[in-house]
C-alpha cells in the first residue's frame, strides 16, 4: 500500500522538449480515439529534415539537391593568396549577438508590399475602373458612390448616359494662369516649296538684240522682224478667235429665242376661241378614244416553279463564285508579274517626273515671260525694231524706241521681284449736269 501511494503521490514528468522549441507530445496515455492518436505522433526526424533544408536554403540561396556539380565543386588549380583576407576571423572578443547579426540569409526577404514587378503583372489582369463603371451600367447594377451611398443609374452623368470627363477636366492644374515662363509654341513648318526666284539666271539689265542696233548686220535684222511678225500674228489671232466666240453665241441665243417664241405659239390651249368649241372638242376625243386594256396581275407562282427558280438563283451563285475564285488565282499566280510591272511604272513616272522638273527649271532661268501667276500673265514685252527704211545708219539721224521704264517694270516681273497685274487705266471724273426749269419759265407761252 505504501508503494501504491508513493507511486500515486510522485510528481508527473514534463514531456521532453523537441530540438526545435516546440513541446513534444509522445506520451501516450491512451489509445482510445483517433485524436490521441494524432496528438502523440512523433514528427521529429521530419523536422530535422526540413530544419536541414532550411538552413541550407538561408546558407546558399537554394537547396543543394536542386544546384549542379559545377556550382557545388571546383578544381582550384592556381590558387588564391587573398583567401586568407576574405575569410571571417574568429575573437573571442566578439559579442553573440553580433555575430547573430553579421549572419545573413540568402534567401530574400520578404516584403509587405508587392514588388513593381507584381504590381505590373497584376495591373494587366485587373480591370479598369472606367471598365468596371460601364460594365456595371449595362448590367443595370448599383454603384456605391461617395460615403458608402448608391448612385441611381438613370441619373444622368452616372448611368445611362455614359458621359465622360471633359478635357479640361482631365488637365486640370497642369496650366498656371501665373507663371512667367512663356508655354511651348507650336512649332509653324515652312512649305517645302521651292522659290521660283531662287531658278532664275536673267540679268537685271540683259543685252539688247543685235537687231536693233542703228547699223545692225542683215541676218540679225530678219530675224528679229520676223519675231515681231510672229507675235504680231499670234495676236491677232487671238483676237480673232475671241470674235469668232463671241459671234457663236450671239447666234445660239438667238436661234434659242426663235425657237423658244416658236413653241409658244404652236402650245395647244394657247389659242383664244369659245368655250363650246372646246368642249365639243374635248368630247369628240373622248369618244374617238379607245379605252385601256386593263393591267393583268402576275399569277401566283407554284411551290415547284419556286424552287424551280431558287434552284436557278443558286446555280447562278455557284457559277458566279467559281468566276471570282478563277480571277483570283490568276491573280495569286501573277502577283510577282505584277509586281514587276508596278515597280516599272513607277520608274517611268519618277523618270518623267525628274525629266518635267528638269525642263521647268530650265525654263525657269530665262524668266517668267507668259506664265500664269494667280490670275494674272506675265507680259512678255514688246519687240522694239525699225524696219529697212526707217534705219539711220547714224548716230545723228538715230530716233528713240521703246521706253526704258516700262522695259525695267517688266524685267522685274520676269525675275518674281514684282507681282502682275492686269493694266489698270484712271478713270476720268465723270460730272452730271443737271437742268432745271423756272417756274417764270413754265408759263412763258400763258402770258403772251
Amino acid at each position: 500500500m505504501a508503494a501504491s501511494k508513493s507511486a500515486s503521490t510522485a510528481p508527473k514528468q514534463k514531456a521532453p522538449a523537441a530540438s526545435n522549441g516546440a513541446p513534444a507530445q509522445r506520451n501516450q496515455s491512451t489509445r482510445k480515439g483517433k485524436r490521441a492518436w494524432r496528438k502523440n505522433v512523433d514528427i521529429e526526424p521530419v523536422e530535422h529534415g526540413l530544419e536541414g533544408l532550411r538552413a541550407e536554403e538561408r546558407t546558399t540561396g537554394t537547396i543543394l539537391q536542386k544546384k549542379t556539380d559545377a556550382d557545388l565543386f571546383q578544381v582550384d588549380v592556381k590558387g588564391d593568396d587573398m583567401i586568407r583576407k576574405t575569410l571571417p576571423k574568429f575573437s573571442e572578443r566578439v559579442l553573440t549577438s553580433t555575430k547573430i547579426l553579421s549572419e545573413r540569409s540568402a534567401v530574400p526577404a520578404i516584403f509587405s508590399r508587392p514588388t513593381p514587378t507584381s504590381t505590373a503583372e497584376k495591373r494587366k489582369l485587373l480591370v479598369s475602373h472606367e471598365d468596371k463603371s460601364r460594365l456595371l451600367r449595362m448590367g443595370k447594377r448599383l454603384r456605391k458612390g461617395p460615403f458608402n451611398a448608391y448612385v441611381d443609374p438613370n441619373q444622368v452623368g452616372e448611368g445611362s448616359a455614359m458621359l465622360e470627363l471633359s478635357e479640361a477636366a482631365k488637365k486640370a492644374g497642369e496650366y498656371n494662369v501665373w507663371e512667367e515662363e512663356v508655354a511651348e509654341t507650336i512649332e509653324v513648318r515652312a512649305p517645302q516649296t521651292g522659290n521660283p526666284r531662287s531658278h532664275i539666271a536673267l540679268a537685271a539689265v540683259p543685252s539688247p538684240h543685235e537687231g536693233t542696233s542703228y547699223n545692225p548686220p542683215l541676218m540679225a535684222h530678219q530675224q528679229l522682224l520676223r519675231a515681231a511678225h510672229e507675235k504680231e500674228e499670234q495676236k491677232i489671232k487671238s483676237l480673232e478667235h475671241v470674235e469668232a466666240l463671241k459671234d457663236k453665241l450671239l447666234k445660239a441665243r438667238a436661234l434659242a429665242l426663235i425657237a423658244s417664241t416658236a413653241a409658244n405659239e404652236m402650245v395647244p390651249g394657247m389659242k383664244i376661241g369659245n368655250a363650246e368649241e372646246a368642249e365639243g372638242d374635248e368630247e369628240e376625243g373622248a369618244e374617238g378614244d379607245e379605252p385601256l386594256p386593263p393591267k393583268k396581275m402576275p399569277a401566283r407562282k407554284t411551290k415547284q416553279q419556286r424552287r424551280k427558280a431558287e434552284r436557278l438563283r443558286a446555280e447562278k451563285r455557284a457559277l458566279a463564285e467559281k468566276a471570282a475564285r478563277k480571277r483570283m488565282l490568276a491573280t495569286v499566280d501573277s502577283a510577282k508579274l505584277l509586281r514587276k510591272s508596278i515597280a516599272r511604272n513607277l520608274a517611268t513616272r519618277e523618270r518623267l517626273r525628274l525629266q518635267r522638273q528638269a525642263a521647268l527649271e530650265e525654263k525657269l532661268r530665262q524668266g517668267l515671260a507668259g506664265q500664269r501667276i494667280g490670275r494674272h500673265f506675265v507680259p512678255e514685252g514688246a519687240i522694239d525694231v525699225q524696219l529697212g527704211d526707217e534705219l539711220s545708219e547714224s548716230l545723228r539721224g538715230l530716233k528713240p524706241e521703246g521706253n526704258l521704264f516700262r522695259d525695267r517694270f517688266i524685267n522685274m516681273q520676269h525675275r518674281a521681284l514684282i507681282e502682275p497685274h492686269a493694266p489698270n487705266p484712271a478713270k476720268k471724273p465723270t460730272r452730271k449736269t443737271k437742268e432745271y426749269e423756272k417756274h417764270s419759265y413754265k408759263r412763258f407761252d400763258r402770258d403772251f
